[in-house]
């Protein structure tokens, strides 16, 4: 999956990256994500607030990266088959979303979307544009693969998959467990292979004779 965007100036010293997302982690599970700020993670880690600012539009961004999306790209399973693929992907993101400090740090961040438009640009720009290149993976190797009729668009595959693991852990609230997560893989290559089906057979359908 793609990395995300590094704002312009002199490159970032990974050794700063790795220190905040570590203070962040340790803060929120000594302090909660509610009482968690920005100054006690520059104070603890010994970097700048302009440090984090360089790097985190606000304290939502940052325990995000530190609780959920970690660093970009992870490896992709090849499991050789779509299937295999995604359930490769969803489980990792079920570790990570389920998580105690993922559960109260997403829907602040959701939250602060809403009504944050620059933020809003970011988090697709960098998170969502990540996995959309992920799912684009995963599904080029299917088409390579014969399992697809021709490519379909990464969002909606995201969508399916992604957004509905988001869904039922943090608006619906479900007690997702393996077997869900393991449906929900089964569901999304159903829906993914459908889609090409349709999308790649509607020429064929309006070339034939009436």
């Amino acid at each position: 999956m793609a990395a995300r965007r590094q704002r312009g100036g002199r490159p970032r010293d990974s050794r700063v990256d790795h220190k905040i997302l570590q203070t962040t982690r340790e803060l929120i599970d000594e302090v909660g994500y509610p009482a968690l700020t920005v100054d006690q993670v520059a104070a603890r880690a010994g970097v700048g607030k302009a440090a984090i600012y360089r790097r985190y539009a606000s304290k939502a961004e940052m325990a995000f990266v530190a609780t959920v999306h970690g660093q970009w790209p992870p490896p992709l399973a090849d499991t050789g088959s779509l299937y295999g693929d995604l359930l490769a992907l969803v489980r990792m993101f079920h570790v990570r979303m389920a998580a105690p400090a993922a559960r109260h740090v997403a829907p602040a961040l959701i939250s602060e979307l809403a009504v944050n438009p620059e933020l809003d640009t970011r988090f697709r720009d960098t998170f969502l544009a990540a996995e959309h290149a992920g799912l684009a993976e995963v599904i080029e190797r299917a088409v390579a693969r014969g399992e697809l009729a021709g490519p379909v668009d990464p969002a909606m595959a995201h969508l399916l998959l992604l957004g509905s693991l988001a869904a039922g852990l943090y608006i619906i609230n479900l007690p997702v467990d393996d077997t869900m997560v393991t449906d929900l893989a089964a569901a999304t290559a159903a829906g993914i292979t459908a889609l090409a089906d349709r999308h790649h057979s509607e020429p064929d359908r309006a070339a034939e004779p009436r």
